[in-house]
């Protein structure tokens, strides 16, 4: 004979669940194993914190880094506006393989009497040249240092981030 206690239970404990988002994070960052090492990764999923990116950082702790995480899978391009340090940048597809890599390096800043629009169209541009869902910032050299390569897929939470998406 089946307690009465027990059918509540599990319908509280699987409301939990669903509410729960199955296990996502919810903070500003997502936990992600790149090639066996944890990365911490502060996502980017609305336009303010995309524009934001790691602009005005001074550094980058190793196992740091950021997601950009969009809607869909399109050819994007990045610049280093406002940026301090030297950036490695990955663009992977919908399902998390690396379709291109970039080493970012600085640029100089905006001098005294140049426009924005000047400033701007100085900037290179570093595409993704394929349909890139996701984009991945690290460390200069990490890329490298990881081994990482153009094909290589990266298990990402794909629920989870789409969930962030705003």
């Amino acid at each position: 004979m089946k307690r009465p206690g027990t059918l509540l239970m599990i319908t509280f404990l699987a409301s939990c669940l669903v509410l729960s988002g199955c296990g996502c994070e919810d903070g500003p960052t997502e936990t992600i194993q790149i090639k066996g090492q944890t990365f911490e990764l502060e996502v980017a999923s609305d336009s303010a914190s995309i524009a934001r990116w790691l602009g005005g950082r001074t550094e980058l702790a190793r196992d740091r880094g950021m997601i950009f995480v969009f809607p869909n899978n399109l050819v994007r391009r990045f610049w280093m506006k406002d940026c301090l340090i030297d950036i490695d940048i990955m663009f992977l597809d919908g399902m998390g393989r690396i379709t291109t890599i970039h080493q970012m390096e600085i640029e100089p800043p905006r001098a005294p009497g140049e426009s924005m629009t000047d400033y701007e169209a100085r900037l290179p541009r570093y595409p993704s040249t394929m349909g890139a869902q996701y984009a991945i910032e690290l460390g200069a050299g990490r890329i490298e240092e990881l081994g990482l390569q153009r094909g290589d897929k990266i298990e990402i939470p794909h629920d989870c981030l789409k969930q962030r998406l705003r």
